[in-house]
This record gives C-alpha cells, structure tokens and sequence, in this order.
C-alpha cells in the first residue's frame, strides 16, 4: 500500500466509513457530520481530501442507487479497507464507451489513480452515460502519469487513464442511464469539496500563525492585522458552508442549488484573498519548497480551479435578480 493510499484508508477509517459509510444525509446535523470530517481533513492535507471527498461521492452514489446485493457488496468491500473514487472527466478524442461487456476509452483527472482500490466511472452507452463501478484489480487501466505536472495538488495522483476492450461484468453497471445527473445530487454534490476548499483556507491561517509566532513576528501590527484578516476569512469560509449544509433541508430544490452555487463562489473568493495575505505575512520564505506554508499555497491555488466557474455566477445571479436568493440575517 503506498503512502497515499494508507493515509486515505486511514482518514475513511478514523471517520467511521469503513463500518458504517455514509450514504445520503436525512438532516443537517447528519450532513454537517460529514462536512466537518472533509472540512478536517482539507485543513491538514488537501491532497488527502480531494481524494476523501471522492470516496465520499462515490459510496453516496452506490448506496443511492444501486441494488441491494450491490449494497451489501460494497459494504463488505469498505470493511476490508476499499477506497473509491468517481472518474466522470472524458479524455479528449478517446472517449469512455461500453459496447456490449467491454469498456474502451479513457477519463482526465482521474484523482487516486494507482492509489484507490475502486472507481465509479461514466461509459457511454446506446442508452446513455452509464455507471459502472469498476474493481481496479480486476480490470485495471493503463495510467499515463506524466500529464499531471501541476504547482499543486500532485500527491492527489490525478491522471490519465485508458482501457482497451477491457472485460465488464452485468453487476458493475450501477443505477439506469442518466442517473450519475441527476439532480440535486449532482450539483448540490459540490458542497463536499467546498467543506474541503474552507478547511485549507482555515489550514492556511494555521501555517501563516505557526511561522509568524515561531518567528516572533505575531506581534508586528502588520503581521496582527493579517492574521486578523486570515480568521475573517477562514470563519466566513466555513460559516458558508455550514449556512448551506443547515438550509438544504429547508428549501426548495432550485433555492438549494443556487445556495450551493454561492457557496462555491463565496469560499473561492476567500481562497483566493486568503494566498494572498498569508503570502504577503510570510513573505519569501513561504514560497522556499522546504517551507511548509509553499505546499499548502500551491494545492489550494490548485484546487480552487474546480469547472465551471461561470456557470455557478450565472445561476446565482439569475437567482438574486428573481429574488429567491437574497441576503439574510
């Protein structure tokens, strides 16, 4: 088991996942439950958290929708330590398709490649994009591990990956066509990594407060006014998130989505104002590779690139001008 894998397996294990995986939360504690698990994590290791954030979607979808015994399947195959992902990117020109039992093609920005024991991924099929959840022994892909050159977010393990007539079993198609978009499981989804973007912007705030007190620095009025403003922003990052997470329950499924969407562009812009300071407090030695505080810069630079961005304005604009969307108190 490399480095990677042992830590994801452990960060499943420490949260209770493996006995008892998480499936679709019934109320907001149960899913602030999960969120501060991922939240947690980000704030220690992003890479790790990408990769923790997932697994998560992954079990969520194979409880949502698969079969019984496709259930208690997976169940058996968490308590012997699986860890999966959800591989959805298409690979340029070389699409993923099922015809018949075999899977040819490839996905991008497949994280945990070579490092997870499972992934769900997307085939396309006459009836439509189809779920399958393949076993990586079983039916392992070619990995090109030389695309992922990136500042950050290399330990995420995040390739290219091909199969070639590659043998598919009945039972590893999950749900019906279609189901991988439904909503609001697919975009409300994207309140897990933003649990994950808050706790490295929350990380951030504690490598900028470790080097400025190990440097004797904390007190510089400055200095103080950056961490203050570090706080600000990695409390506001979080408190979004929560905000989001306790009115899922209470709203309509577009009001849900459009909270979901804000919340997205609320944490990045703090992300992205939170490099900045904490930057500017640390100065050169920050971005030194031996510096603790250069890895963590780099991987939330990184990983604040989710897609799409654009699309997330437009729908929360459209939301605030036809007033389901306002601010409250």
């Amino acid at each position: 088991m490399t480095t990677i894998a042992g830590e994801l397996a452990r960060c499943v294990a420490a949260a209770g996942w493996a006995a008892a995986p998480p499936g679709d939360p019934q109320t907001a504690d149960e899913y602030l439950l999960v969120l501060r698990h991922l939240y947690g994590v980000g704030r220690r290791d992003l890479p790790i958290g990408r990769l923790l954030e997932g697994h998560v979607d992954a079990v969520q979808i194979v409880l949502r929708y698969g079969e019984p015994h496709q259930v208690a399947k997976l169940r058996e195959q968490l308590g012997q330590g699986a860890t999966l992902g959800v591989w959805n990117a298409g690979l340029p020109h070389e699409p993923l398709v099922l015809a018949g039992d075999r899977l040819s093609g490839g996905k991008s920005y497949a994280s945990g490649a070579g490092v997870l024991t499972h992934a769900l991924v997307t085939a396309q099929t006459d009836q439509g994009p189809q779920l399958l959840l393949l076993d990586l022994a079983q039916v392992p892909p070619a990995i090109d591990n030389q695309w992922w050159r990136t500042l950050g977010m290399e330990r995420s393990e995040t390739h290219r990956v091909r199969w070639a007539d590659a043998p598919v079993r009945p039972d590893d198609a999950i749900g019906e066509p279609g189901s991988y978009a439904r909503e609001p499981f697919f975009s409300g989804g994207a309140l897990r990594f933003v649990a994950v973007h808050a706790g490295g912007i929350a990380g951030l705030l504690d490598a900028t407060r470790v080097h400025l007190v190990a440097a004797d620095r904390a007190d510089d009025p400055f200095q103080a006014a950056r961490l203050a403003e570090l706080f600000m922003l990695a409390q506001g990052a979080a408190a979004t998130v929560r905000h989001a997470a306790e009115t899922w329950f209470e709203e309509p499924e577009p009001a849900q989505l459009t909270r979901v969407a804000a919340a997205r562009l609320s944490v990045a812009a703090a992300g992205e104002r939170a490099i900045a300071v904490a930057q500017e407090a640390v100065g050169l030695q920050g971005l030194f590779l031996s510096h603790p505080l250069a890895a963590q810069l780099a991987d939330l630079m990184v990983y604040l690139r989710q897609p799409a961005p654009d699309t997330q304005r437009l729908r929360v604009g459209k939301a605030v001008a036809g007033h389901t969307l306002d601010p409250v108190l």
